[in-house]
């Protein structure tokens, strides 16, 4: 498929306007460009093609099973995008004043008293762009908070070694050393440490237990992923984070026109109709409704696991939570395919591949969530592909070294794309 650049053909248009009714206004010179954007010129019947096409290339939740491990992609309702796009909303500017933006205001905190009836926090901020950035404000809270005390000898954060990379990652830029090792926060809250909560993914426990009862002082929640904004295409998200009373005056200050507070990640309230669409999707779900989808994703994923057990193996047979994990290793030894393998091949079945190689600590690793909102008769199309790869890995392993075979694009160079990518379009 040709870039919209290559498409372009010198004075084309796809725009009419009127004649200008207003007196023409000259900008200053320094404010000029030295020379014309490059912009694509098409008519409108091809950009309207051109991006049909993208649309068509592109796979999503609407057009078949997503099971991405650790990011929910779910089927989220439209109501929710309906409600974020009401001009009240989504025409709001962030500097308007207080007097302009009570409804919105309201949004705000009716979702904070929403979440953190959730979480069993006290307070909460939407200003974290996402969940790393989330995590990042979370650990700064807790930083402030010992820093408020004249406490400078916790240097050290305890983080599981399967813990998502952002995890380490935070920890060391907020100038903590990590600890790899399993503690309960009992015992760190009688040494006088806090205990903080990745909350990105809450999809196996919302409405059903809460993080501040099982003693944490603070969390961070991906509304992009559980509370019905479609995750996984770049953005926009949101990190909301959650706290205990006594960490709440170093929240950042989100509110409009408030004064800065400790610390501050980020302008204004953050992305807003991020939250809009989590209040849409709460209110709907309402309070019986909540658990229940969590219980369904828990079902969903138990169900689809046992089904393909037998074949490819549970890196951890056991009951889990809204996602398991595959363990290929045995199956790459028996028959040279790899995780890799298997998720090019699985495109060729009309399934987006599933999480790979993570966690790291379990080698050719798969990692499947296939979310409450799939049906029964979709789990078991998925674990008869699952089943039929299975038996073709030791029956053509060759074939499935080259998939996938029916897609737009095979296996493009990876690392080249990493290494050297390229970002801006230059005209040949």
């Amino acid at each position: 498929m040709k870039l919209i650049f290559e498409k372009s053909v010198p004075g084309r248009r796809c725009a009419i306007l009127p004649a200008c009714d207003v007196p023409k206004v000259e900008l200053p010179a320094e404010l000029k460009r030295e020379a014309a954007p490059m912009l694509p010129e098409m008519s409108e019947v091809d950009v309207s093609r051109h991006y049909t096409e993208l649309n068509q290339h592109v796979h999503g939740v609407n057009c078949g099973f997503y099971p991405l491990g650790s990011c929910t992609m779910k089927y989220n309702p439209r109501i929710d995008e309906e409600m974020a796009s009401l001009p009240g909303f989504a025409s709001v500017h962030p500097l308007a004043p207080k007097a302009a933006v009570e409804g919105c205001a309201e949004v705000i905190e009716t979702a904070k008293k929403y979440l953190c009836e959730i979480t069993g926090m006290a307070d909460m901020t939407f200003q974290p762009a996402a969940g790393a950035h989330g995590e990042f404000t979370g650990v700064l809270l807790i930083k402030q908070y010992h820093d408020s005390r004249n406490d400078k000898a916790r240097t050290k954060i305890i983080v599981p070694d399967s813990a998502h990379g952002t995890n380490p990652a935070t920890a060391a830029m907020c100038g903590y050393q990590v600890v790899n090792i399993l503690e309960i926060t009992r015992l760190v809250h009688e040494a006088g440490g806090l205990c903080y909560y990745d909350g990105a993914n809450l999809n196996a426990v919302m409405g059903v237990v809460r993080p501040g009862d099982m003693g944490f002082d603070c969390v961070h929640l991906n509304l992009h992923k559980t509370f019905a904004t479609p995750h996984g295409g770049g953005g926009p998200g949101a990190g909301a984070v959650g706290c205990k009373a006594f960490l709440a005056p170093f929240l950042p200050h989100s509110a409009l026109m408030e004064e800065p507070g400790h610390i501050q990640v980020r302008g204004f309230r953050g992305n807003f109709l991020v939250v809009v669409k989590a209040l849409a999707y709460l209110l709907t779900l309402g309070r019986e409704g909540v658990p229940e989808a969590a219980q369904n994703a828990v079902l969903n994923a138990n169900y689809l696991m046992q089904r393909i057990k037998g074949t490819f193996t549970p890196a951890f047979d056991r009951i889990c939570m809204h996602e398991f994990v595959l363990d290929l290793s045995e199956f790459k030894k028996a028959t040279g395919v790899s995780a890799l393998d298997v998720a090019k091949s699985l495109i060729d079945y009309g399934m987006h591949p599933p999480t790979m190689y993570f966690p790291l600590i379990v080698h050719e690793a798969l990692m499947l969530e296939p979310t409450e909102t799939e049906s029964k008769e979709t789990l078991d199309w998925a674990a008869k592909v699952f089943r039929a790869l299975y038996e073709l890995g030791y029956k053509d392993p060759a074939f499935m070294h080259a998939a996938p075979h029916n897609a737009q694009i095979g296996r493009p160079d990876e690392v080249k794309a990493a290494r050297n990518p390229i970002v801006r379009y230059t005209k040949a």
